[in-house]
Order: structure tokens, then C-alpha cells, then sequence
């Protein structure tokens, strides 16, 4: 009987300049690809390119362009958070556990939150163009 240390795989080589880069492009992308799966990614981010013009439109100055583009990109980015959160869960196993609800609660908590500063700042920006001179 051998008391050796079970061999563990290699490390991934270490990557520099261009070929990191290259390598963090398409598990970015790839992440993007399965977010895409996601229905309320896939309508959040409808969403955002409908209003990409209508921000255009909206903004007076490329500071309010900027805050109406950014809190719908905000709500993405925690869009995509809180289902990798409910992926980890869901590794874990199917059965119910409190810690595991308490988890994909608070991600889709955070969710909501983003979405009314998102619609806050969209009403804010909608009420300040028609009825404000």
C-alpha cells in the first residue's frame, strides 16, 4: 500500500499579453452565449438595445446618455451575477436547503433593486424631457 499523494493535473500554463486576452475574450463571449439561454437576460437585454437609441434621444448631455445606458447595462451585469449564484446552487443538488434559498433570494433581490433604479432613472430622465423646460 503506497501513503503517496493522489497526482493532481497539471496547472493551466501561465498566459501573458495577447494570448490571455484572447483566452478571457472567449470565456467572456461564452458566458454571454449561455446567459443568452436565460429568458430574463434575453428580455432585459432586448430591452436594453431597443433603448439604446431612445437614450440617444432622451439625454441632453452625454452624462444623462450615459446614466441611461448604464443602469440598464448595470441591471445586465447583475442579471448575469445572480444566475451565475442560481448555477452554483442548482450544482449543489435539487433538494431544498435554507441556505441555498436564502442565496438565490438575495441574487434575485438584487435584481429587483437594480431593475427599480434602472426604471427610476428612466422615469426621472422621461419626466425631466416633456415636462420641464
Amino acid at each position: 500500500m503506497s501513503d503517496s499523494i493522489p497526482s493532481r493535473p497539471a496547472p493551466p500554463p501561465k498566459r501573458r499579453g495577447l494570448v490571455r486576452f484572447i483566452h478571457a475574450m472567449r470565456y467572456s463571449l461564452e458566458g454571454l452565449r449561455l446567459a443568452w439561454g436565460e429568458a430574463a437576460f434575453r428580455q432585459e437585454a432586448v430591452v436594453a438595445v431597443i433603448a439604446i437609441p431612445v437614450a440617444c434621444w432622451l439625454g441632453r448631455t452625454w452624462v444623462e446618455v450615459a446614466l441611461l445606458l448604464g443602469s440598464l447595462v448595470l441591471l445586465l451585469v447583475v442579471e448575469l451575477l445572480n444566475t451565475g449564484i442560481e448555477s452554483c446552487i442548482d450544482r449543489i443538488g435539487p433538494e431544498q436547503h435554507p441556505l441555498s434559498k436564502r442565496a438565490k433570494d438575495l441574487g434575485s433581490a438584487a435584481v429587483l433593486l437594480t431593475l427599480l433604479l434602472a426604471a427610476s432613472i428612466w422615469l426621472a430622465a422621461l419626466i425631466s424631457h416633456f415636462f420641464t423646460s
